[in-house]
C-alpha cells in the first residue's frame, strides 16, 4: 500500500518546468531565473510573457504584448450586466469566480479561442472585472474599464480604482508584487487547476476552480487576515502583548509561516522593503509598519516562524490605497499567469490526477434488516 501523507505533504505528485522552489539554492525562480532578478530587472508584463512563453520578451515583443493585454480590458456587456446584479455584500472573489465562469459563456474556449488567446484575455482584463463590480456596488457607478491612459496591469487597475493617475512608487510597488505573486509551483489553487484540467475540461472551469481555492484563508485569503492583524494594534508595545495573548490561546497568527519554506520566504523579504518604503510617508504608515515589525519579531522570537508574502503585502496595499477586500484579487490577476501556464504544461502532457486514499472508517458489515435498526 503507498504511503499515507496528510495533506499530501511530501508527495512529489508531477514534473513542472514552470518555476522551482529552491530555499538552499537562492528561492524561488520562474523559468530558471532568479525571483529577486526579475524584481529588480523586470515588469509583471514581462513575467506573465514568460510564464506564458517560456522566455522573456525582448523590447518589441514587449511593447506588442503590452499594446495586447490593453486591448483586452474591456468586458461584454453581458459581463457587465450580470457584474451588476452582484450585491454589494458578495465577497469579491465570489466576484472573479461568477466572472470568469460568465466570460466563460459569453466567450468561451474552442477552434477560434485557444488557451493562449484565454490566458491574454484573463489576464488583461481580471482588473477590469473587480473593479467594474467595485464601483458600481459601492458607488453606484458604471466605470469605464479601458484607462487608455495606462499601458500596464499595475498602473490600470490604481487608475481604475481611484480615478487618477497613481503615485510612480504606487506603480511600481503594486508591480513589483504582482510578480512575487504570479507563480509558486504546486500550490494549492495551481493542483486544483492542474486537476480539473487533467479531466480534460475547459481553461475556464480550471481557473474559476482555482479561484476558488484561493479564496481560503490559508491561501490567497491570509493577506486579509494579516491586515486585520495589523490593524487590530495602535503601537508596537500593544502588538507584543496582543500577540502574546493570542499565542497563549492557541490562536492562528496569519501572515507566518509557510508550508514549503522552513527558514524564511525570501518573497517577503522583497516586499518588506517595499512596505517600509511606502510606510514611511505618513504617520498612520509608520504605525502599521512599526506594528508589523514588532509582531514579526514576536513570532520569530516565541514560535521560529516568519513572516510569508501575505504579511507584509498588505502594508503595500494598504498604503496604496487598495480597500482590504480587494487583496485577494489581486493575487488572482497575478497568479492567473502561473495558472495558465500550469494548464498548459499539463494539457500537453496530460495523465488525469487520482490519487488513492487510506480508508479509516469502520469494518465490512451486514445491513440489518429494517426492523432491525
Amino acid at each position: 500500500m503507498a504511503e499515507f501523507s496528510k495533506g499530501l505533504a511530501g508527495i512529489v505528485a508531477g514534473q513542472t518546468s514552470v518555476a522551482i522552489i529552491d530555499e538552499e539554492g537562492g528561492g524561488l525562480q520562474y523559468r530558471g531565473y532568479p525571483l529577486n532578478q526579475l524584481t529588480e530587472k523586470a515588469t509583471f508584463e514581462d513575467v506573465a510573457y514568460l510564464l506564458l512563453h517560456g522566455e522573456l520578451p525582448n523590447a518589441a515583443e514587449l511593447k506588442a504584448y503590452r499594446a495586447s493585454l490593453k486591448a483586452k480590458r474591456d468586458l461584454p456587456s453581458a459581463l457587465k450586466e450580470a457584474l451588476e446584479r452582484i450585491p454589494a455584500s458578495a465577497h469579491p472573489m465570489d466576484v472573479m469566480r461568477t466572472g470568469c465562469s460568465m466570460l466563460g459563456c459569453l466567450e468561451p474556449e474552442g477552434a477560434d479561442r485557444d488557451q493562449g488567446a484565454i490566458a491574454d484575455r484573463l489576464v488583461g482584463c481580471f482588473g477590469s472585472m473587480i473593479l467594474y463590480w467595485h464601483h458600481v456596488a459601492v458607488g453606484g457607478t458604471k466605470a469605464d474599464v479601458t484607462v487608455d491612459s495606462e499601458d500596464t496591469l499595475a498602473g490600470h487597475f490604481l487608475h481604475l480604482l481611484h480615478g487618477e493617475a497613481p503615485l510612480d512608487e504606487h506603480r511600481k510597488a503594486l508591480d513589483i508584487s504582482f510578480i512575487l505573486y504570479a507563480e509558486h509551483e504546486f500550490n494549492a489553487s495551481t493542483f486544483t487547476a492542474r486537476t480539473i484540467t487533467s479531466t480534460l475540461s475547459d481553461f475556464y472551469s480550471a481557473v474559476t476552480g482555482a479561484i476558488g481555492a484561493l479564496r481560503g484563508p490559508l491561501h490567497g485569503g491570509a493577506n486579509e487576515a494579516a491586515m486585520a492583524l495589523i490593524e487590530r494594534f495602535g503601537t508596537a508595545d500593544e502588538a507584543e502583548k496582543g500577540i502574546l495573548e493570542s499565542l497563549k490561546k492557541k490562536d492562528k497568527i496569519m501572515g507566518f509561516g509557510h508550508r514549503v519554506y522552513k527558514v524564511r520566504d525570501p518573497r517577503s523579504d522583497i516586499i518588506k522593503v517595499w512596505a517600509e518604503k511606502l510606510a514611511s510617508g505618513s504617520d498612520e504608515g509608520k504605525r502599521q509598519f512599526e506594528v508589523a515589525e514588532r509582531i514579526e519579531q514576536v513570532m520569530r522570537r516565541e514560535k521560529d516562524l516568519f513572516p510569508n508574502l501575505d504579511f507584509y503585502s498588505a502594508i503595500v496595499y494598504n498604503r496604496c490605497g487598495i480597500p482590504t477586500p480587494l487583496f485577494t484579487p489581486l493575487f488572482v490577476m497575478s497568479r492567473v499567469t502561473g495558472w495558465a501556464a500550469h494548464i498548459m504544461e499539463q494539457r500537453a502532457d496530460n495523465r488525469i490526477i487520482r490519487p488513492t486514499s487510506e480508508y479509516a472508517g469502520p469494518a465490512v458489515r451486514d445491513v440489518p434488516a429494517l426492523d432491525q435498526r
